[in-house]
């Protein structure tokens, strides 16, 4: 199956006149854009091997997108207005997408409902495993249950390598930059100690 065959998060365009008035939410756009796009990359499905079906991919969503809200924690009113953005745009296209599938309007609201107490909870596992005094083997573990959905992922320890690459890269990206909609992931293959994997 290919990566990217699954409708969910797809992006449709929108008219740049929706945020002229309002900057943080065209930032937030970008930032999401960004997510979705580093969450499709077929490295992730193909040589971590995780799930490609539409929970893998929301998950792998999630994951992305809450390493960028990890970011603007603690950064000032303006980086929380932001990461309040971000996870709205998030779930506004969600919505859209679940809505474009044929899903009815009482079934969207539950749905929307439902991946919204899975993010929470997501972001609440990852918080706890990204601690300083977590050790690398939580952070394993938490993307093993909630990527793979299985203890002991195959490839769990690549990926926890790959999310310690993409704090620090965020760590060491100005505020400013991230507040304008200006996000880069770093590449998932650099983040191997052993280089890309065959």
């Amino acid at each position: 199956m290919s990566v990217g065959s699954y409708p969910l998060f797809h992006i449709k365009p929108m008219l740049l006149s929706l945020f002229r008035k309002d900057p943080a939410k065209k930032a937030a756009r970008s930032l999401y854009e960004t997510a979705v796009k580093q969450a499709r990359s077929p490295y992730l499905y193909e040589v971590f091997a995780t799930p490609d079906t539409v929970e893998g991919r929301f998950e792998q969503v999630s994951l992305h997108v809450y390493l960028i809200l990890k970011r603007l924690q603690g950064e000032g009113a303006d980086a929380s207005q932001l990461g309040q953005k971000l996870f709205d745009t998030m779930f506004e296209n969600m919505d859209d997408s679940l809505r474009e599938m044929g899903v009815g309007d009482l079934s969207v609201a539950k749905k929307i409902r439902k991946l919204a107490e899975d993010f929470f909870g997501r972001s609440g596992v990852y918080r706890q495993a990204m601690a300083p005094e977590a050790s690398d083997q939580a952070l394993s573990n938490a993307l093993s249950r909630n990527i793979y959905g299985q203890p002991g992922g195959a490839r769990s320890s690549d990926l926890a390598r790959y999310v310690r690459a993409v704090d620090l890269t965020f760590s060491k990206t100005a505020l400013v930059q991230i507040l304008a909609g200006k996000i880069e992931f770093p590449d998932p293959s650099s983040t191997q100690e052993d280089g890309p994997h065959k």
